[in-house]
């Protein structure tokens, strides 16, 4: 019954009631009732809709607040009141054009809220959790009849080219959650799944053409809910990749514009400087900071002006639209930097005001910690403060653990960065909501990063599922894949074993030389771990000065203490337990995670070389 509801509230989001309007396009294509954002905003796009003479609402606890035009007579704006206390249905609006032409009706859907609200999904995802990252395209081809869509514009497919599309799609992902669970992981983040209807590049999803449509190729809006309650029935969570700063150009609102101020417009075009700094210094010009803000980042991506209040309240009623109709638990936001943050902390309240339990994390690819923190809630005493829970941590990758794992010296300048990264932790609200991560869509793997030293990888991947914040795993990470980003391509190969006739298998582990093997039987075993453990999860991290290129941290609740110690040089470290006693105190062994093995406290171990241990003390 429950998908049958859902099937005919799908059919009502989707039709416009005149059948002589069927080019007349309403969004959001519904609402809800119950809601606390009750006044929403509906854009209405079709010829010449902006030259009405007036707009009616007829529905019993709705009215008309407000409606306005635009420069473009192709739009129409008016916004709802919804009271408390109204019921589900659908209500008529009535567009009265002028002089003599008949007026036009649309029927528009008040829906109930989703069942589960708050509890089976929007649940947020915490230090708790343990996300695996994929590009849909790359992963798994579980569909192949939509690998091609008829009269979308990008018809390739050819899996022998890092550009073209390679036919992944959500029922590959599907078939193969059973193997993410196996990783001990909980939470799936994919590149942005919304329509890329673009001539080429549209295997990455980050130039969206509609924001009320799933890309066909991957299945569109039934297999995502589809996936997305399949997760929630594994108890697992979905993060949606929003994208505020830009869209496509062949979006249908940049190619029928609705005023020019929706787009931050230049006399030539100007890209940005890709610079955090200008927003933050204090001695910046003007024009670096519009730059750095308005700049746009591609041709092919239009710079969007968040501080026209039609397109802001467009994109904040879709970022409410997409976590009720499908699920969504989090939020990735995507070159959060680059967006007006007055607009993103009215977008994040929105959100939060909205499912409490929400929670969303931004890609802040900046210059040093103090700087990441002020994108972020932090304790910087500022004019701006951010309301955003956390960043993707790109300083503890950079100046952190690859440093770290990079230095294969005896003095431990590598750990001593990472040390000193950690240090400056006292800048963010909760450190604990920051995403960590060895590497990503956009640039080199980690492991061709550390010059395919299968050690450093085992070290960095134990790292990651044991140090402060929420892990993040991208796709193949698992099984050594490797790749530098000159160009981007070349790190979002396809996972081995998607596609039908591959000579590996990672899913089931056919083909795998040793090595990966073993360091995904490593990722099983501690990812399984960490699930279990709340120390890892939720607990305390304590860290030591690091004694040339060894380096110690705890991490600690009343119920469980994990000691993690990683020996970045090539020669045997010595550790001596009692100069941890603050935290080893009334424990006499510990019991390494991975292998098994028992060091008793009271003596001295020596720990190989490229070697970290991740041992419980009992």
């Amino acid at each position: 019954m429950n998908k049958l509801i859902f099937l005919l509230c799908a059919w009502l989001v989707l039709s416009v009631a005149s059948p002589a309007q069927e080019t007349l396009k309403v969004y959001p294509g519904n609402w809800w009732v119950g809601m606390k954002y009750a006044r929403p905003e509906l854009m209405i796009h079709g010829k010449d809709i902006g030259k009405a003479a007036s707009v009616t609402v007829s529905y019993p606890g709705v009215t008309l607040a407000d409606w306005h035009r635009v420069d473009n007579a192709n739009y129409l704006f008016l916004h709802l009141r919804i009271s408390p206390t109204t019921k589900p249905g659908n209500l008529t609006l009535t567009i009265h054009p002028k002089g003599r032409g008949e007026p036009i009706e649309i029927r528009y859907a008040l829906l109930p809220r989703r069942k589960g609200n708050m509890t089976e999904y929007a649940s947020g995802v915490t230090a708790k959790d343990f996300i695996y990252f994929l590009m849909p395209d790359r992963y798994s081809n579980g569909d192949p009849s939509n690998d091609r869509v008829r009269g979308m514009r990008d018809q390739s497919l050819n899996r022998d080219s890092i550009f073209l599309r390679h036919g992944g799609d959500l029922q590959g992902i599907i078939n193969h959650l059973d193997y993410l669970q196996s990783l001990g992981v909980t939470t799936l983040w994919m590149t942005p799944v919304l329509e890329n209807d673009m001539p080429n590049r549209t295997e990455h999803g980050y130039a969206f053409t509609d924001h009320y449509t799933i890309d066909p190729r991957l299945g569109g809006a039934l297999l995502y809910k589809r996936l997305a309650d399949s997760l929630h029935r594994r108890g697992m969570k979905l993060i949606q990749d929003a994208v505020y700063n830009h869209v496509g150009s062949y979006h249908f609102f940049i190619r029928d514009l609705p005023e020019k101020s929706w787009l931050h417009q230049w006399p030539e075009y100007t890209q940005t400087n890709y610079k955090d700094q200008p927003l933050i210094d204090p001695h910046a010009s003007d024009i670096d900071k519009k730059t750095t803000s308005d700049g746009w980042f591609t041709r092919e991506m239009p710079d969007l002006n968040q501080d026209n209040p039609d397109l802001a309240e467009f994109l904040i009623e879709n970022a409410i639209w997409c976590v009720e109709t499908f699920g969504v638990d989090g939020w990735r936001i995507d070159t959060y930097i680059y967006n007006s943050l007055e607009f993103m902390n009215r977008c994040n309240k929105a959100l939060i005001d909205e499912y409490p339990k929400m929670t969303m994390f931004g890609e802040t690819w900046v210059h040093g910690t103090p700087n990441q923190a002020y994108f972020v809630r932090n304790h910087l005493s500022l004019p701006f403060k951010s309301n955003l829970m956390g960043a993707t941590d790109f300083q503890c990758l950079f100046t952190g653990i690859q440093a770290a794992i990079k230095d294969t010296t005896d003095n431990g300048s590598g750990v001593n960065d990472l040390y000193n990264t950690l240090s400056n932790d006292f800048l963010y609200d909760d450190p604990m909501r920051n995403v960590i991560f060895l590497d990503n869509h956009d640039m080199t793997r980690f492991f061709s990063e550390i010059g395919e030293d299968v050690a450093g990888q085992k070290m960095g991947l134990e790292w990651l599922l044991t140090e402060r914040g929420i892990p993040q795993l991208y796709y193949g990470t698992e099984i050594l894949m490797k790749g530098v980003a000159k160009p981007d391509g070349w790190v979002r190969l396809d996972f081995p074993g998607g596609w039908p006739g591959d000579p590996k298998n990672a899913f089931t582990g056919a083909g795998l030389s040793p090595d990966e093997a073993a360091v995904q039987r490593l990722v099983k075993t501690l990812g399984t771990f960490r699930r279990g453990s709340s120390a890892l999860t939720t607990g305390k991290l304590m860290q030591y000065v690091p004694d040339k290129a060894l380096y110690v941290y705890f991490r600690y609740d009343v119920k469980q203490t994990i000691l993690c110690a990683m020996n970045t040089g090539l020669q045997p470290a010595a550790i001596d337990f009692s100069h941890y006693s603050q935290r080893t105190g009334g424990f006499t062994k510990g019991v390494d995670v991975v292998t098994g093995q028992t060091y008793p406290l009271g003596t001295k171990a020596m720990i190989p070389g490229r070697t970290m241990w991740v041992l419980e003390l009992q």
